[in-house]
């Protein structure tokens, strides 16, 4: 028996990738996009007032781990959100077995799938403290934090597995780098005041859920002003791009252009509208896709090490973290 379980042990060691062939790829691009789909399903829980659909964490209820039919439809949101979290486990452990056999050659996929598949219990502990501080605006926002920074990372994975890891820093213009560093701290800054404006406004996530008190009205217009600021840092940085800049920052600056356009556009529509439900599900999950963007942009300022070593150049600085 201890054969065959050996033999099995090796055969499936062997099965395991050694390179970032077609099941990295696919794993990391799910890695990506299920961070981005539990911000919209964790936006449906709080737009549909089902926050407290299950009162009690980690149980659904106090007799049940599952929702029951008595909950009602507040009661299947939520437990359907608690569901998808273990779809992210899943999706972690198998990222970190496609890339243990490269952690040598590899160590920064290995840390980004490590980071990766610690996030996820980390939010749903805090996701449980939500719950049970009767939804706490500024804990329902640092849970979209931490939302927003484990879609960073699987999109680095993203990249990484895509380019290999980082090498020399592109040659740019000297401006191009400070721009897109400010660009990216702007967006960060954004993202944070429409976080402090969501928790001030109507959508509490249950009826009797507190709001932070804050004046919404004039945190709508605070929330603006680094969304601009950083709207003009995305045109500077496609300006330069599209004269100087490698394939990818090109690509990566026009998606940035692209989603903040649209990610305006929707902001204004929502303030104007009163705050539709459809709406602000939608910001927060363009907020999202922002951060990622955002990411692409910073990591496309390097080269893949491996390109620089097939031309020959010297590394000016090599680097291999995410």
């Amino acid at each position: 028996m201890r054969a065959v379980n050996r033999l099995w042990r090796s055969r499936v060691w062997q099965w395991l990738p050694t390179t970032t062939d077609r099941r990295v790829r696919f794993i990391a691009w799910a890695s990506l996009v299920s961070q981005t789909l539990i911000v919209g399903t964790g936006g449906a829980v709080r737009l549909t007032g089902s926050g407290l659909g299950c009162p009690t964490w980690p149980r659904c209820t106090v007799d049940s781990f599952v929702a029951t039919p008595e909950m009602g439809i507040h009661g299947l949101v939520e437990f359907g959100n608690r569901l998808l979290t273990f779809v992210l486990v899943i999706i972690a452990i198998v990222a970190f077995t496609f890339v243990v056999r490269m952690r040598r050659e590899r160590p920064e996929l290995l840390r980004l799938s490590v980071a990766l598949g610690l996030g996820i219990p980390a939010q749903a502990i805090i996701g449980g403290i939500t719950v049970l501080t009767n939804l706490n605006p500024w804990i329902v926002g640092f849970h979209f934090i931490v939302s927003a920074v484990l879609v960073a990372l699987a999109t680095a994975f993203v990249v990484r597995v895509y380019r290999g890891p980082a090498g020399a820093l592109e040659p740019l213009p000297r401006a191009v780098r400070p721009l897109a560093i400010a660009t990216a701290v702007i967006v960060w800054i954004t993202v944070l005041v429409g976080i402090v404006v969501t928790g001030s406004g109507p959508h509490a996530g249950d009826g009797g859920a507190a709001r932070n008190g804050l004046d919404s009205e004039f945190w709508q217009h605070v929330h603006s002003w680094p969304a601009y600021a950083s709207f003009a840092g995305s045109i500077l940085l496609l300006l330069f791009a599209v004269r100087t800049g490698p394939d990818l920052l090109r690509t990566a600056s026009l998606a940035l252009v692209a989603v903040e356009l649209i990610q305006i556009a929707v902001g204004l529509a929502q303030a104007r509208l009163g705050l539709p439900v459809v709406l602000v599900g939608v910001h927060m999950v363009l907020a999202c896709v922002l951060v990622a963007v955002m990411t692409l942009v910073l990591l496309s300022l390097r080269a893949p090490r491996a390109a620089i070593a097939a031309e020959g150049a010297p590394a000016v600085r090599d680097e291999v973290t995410a």
